[in-house]
């Protein structure tokens, strides 16, 4: 398939530059994948399509405050790292701004020195690997350091950090939040569950892999990053035990989405107590065997998560959708409004 056929026109005042003050008052575009149909709810509403012995998939992920602003060592030339992931103790996979600049022994300095990376791998479009030198306890550093990092299309100043995390988030390393969970609230999951529906984590640390441009012209010819992902084994029960009953697995994100099918597509659907690091790229053709439902935010145009959406639900479905979602001026991407795919 061709990358092109996952195009779609977004007049840009529709891209949300804040988030709703209301996590769950967002919009909510609900699509029949059998049928196309479509309806106009509020987040809140998404109650209405969990039946009791459903189970709801969380992200428990936690986004890093990943954005480094420094200054080579030597030539104080300003340099921007944002960490995308965890290698081992304290090297990580980073995206640096200008790369160039950044060679293997190169050092960046953050804070006046009070953290150091030293570049120990060069990679490629844009990647370097740092050992990051450091006093104290890293993750204080970097919280002291660090901003959130927020996608390049939002170009407002967020100014409460909390609202880029989901209230159920737990498992710090991501580099970007699983949007699609910060519609939620604690009163909302609490109603949730009083319905009867399960409720139980994954967790898939968010990276380069998800946002990453397409730059291929055939689809097929694209290769997702690496993301780390975890499923428990109490997650793993409930969740063959969910299939077992004939409920319905509802994912809450992309995110969530790709570790149940990574898991799913090696199990022949059994889901099973696992780690480790997913390369999984979904796409039209590709058949689901982890999910039932999706919820999810709308999705930029060409990307990876828009073929994922459009394997579930068909390109023809999903792109009539947006368009109708454009036309009744929904809220788009991160801070964005939310579809309910079922």
């Amino acid at each position: 398939m061709r990358v092109e056929e996952f195009a779609y026109h977004l007049p840009e005042e529709l891209i949300a530059q804040t988030p709703l003050q209301e996590r769950d008052e967002a919009r909510l575009l609900v699509l029949d994948k059998e049928t196309g149909d479509l309806e106009h709810k509020h987040f809140y509403h998404v109650l209405d399509y969990l039946e009791k012995g459903d189970t709801l998939v969380l992200n428990d992920t936690k986004v890093l405050p990943a954005r480094l602003i420094g200054e080579k060592y030597d030539t104080k030339a300003v340099i921007e790292v944002l960490l995308l992931k965890n290698v081992e103790k304290d090297i990580w996979e980073c995206l640096t701004k200008p790369a160039r600049r950044i060679k293997e022994g190169v050092i960046v300095s953050f804070g006046d020195g009070r953290l150091k990376a030293k570049c120990i791998e060069v990679g490629e479009e844009g990647i370097r690997k740092y050992e990051f030198l450091y006093n104290g306890i890293f993750y204080e550093i970097l919280d002291s350091l660090g901003t959130m990092p927020l996608p390049p299309y939002i170009h407002q100043k967020l100014e409460d950090a909390s609202m880029y995390q989901t209230v159920y988030a737990k498992e710090i390393g991501s580099a970007a939040a699983p949007t699609a969970g910060l519609h939620f609230t604690k009163e909302l999951l609490s109603k949730i569950k009083d319905k009867g529906v399960n409720i139980c984590s994954v967790t898939l640390h968010v990276g380069l892999g998800t946002f990453r441009p397409v730059n291929v012209e055939k689809i097929e010819e694209h290769e997702m990053h690496s993301e780390y992902y975890t499923m428990s084994q109490e997650s793993a029960d409930l969740l063959n035990k969910t299939r077992e009953c004939g409920h319905k697995i509802i994912s809450v994100g992309t995110t969530s989405c790709r570790v149940l099918e990574t898991i799913a597509s090696k199990n022949n659907g059994i889901f099973k107590c696992e780690s480790g690091f997913t390369t999984i790229f979904i796409y039209p053709g590709y058949r689901f065997q982890g999910i039932d439902t999706l919820i999810t935010n709308f999705h930029l145009p060409k990307s990876t998560l828009l073929m994922l959406v459009s394997a579930l639900a068909g390109v023809e479905n999903v792109l009539e959708a947006y368009r109708v979602a454009v036309d009744e001026k929904y809220r788009f991407f991160s801070f964005g409004d939310a579809m309910l795919i079922k």
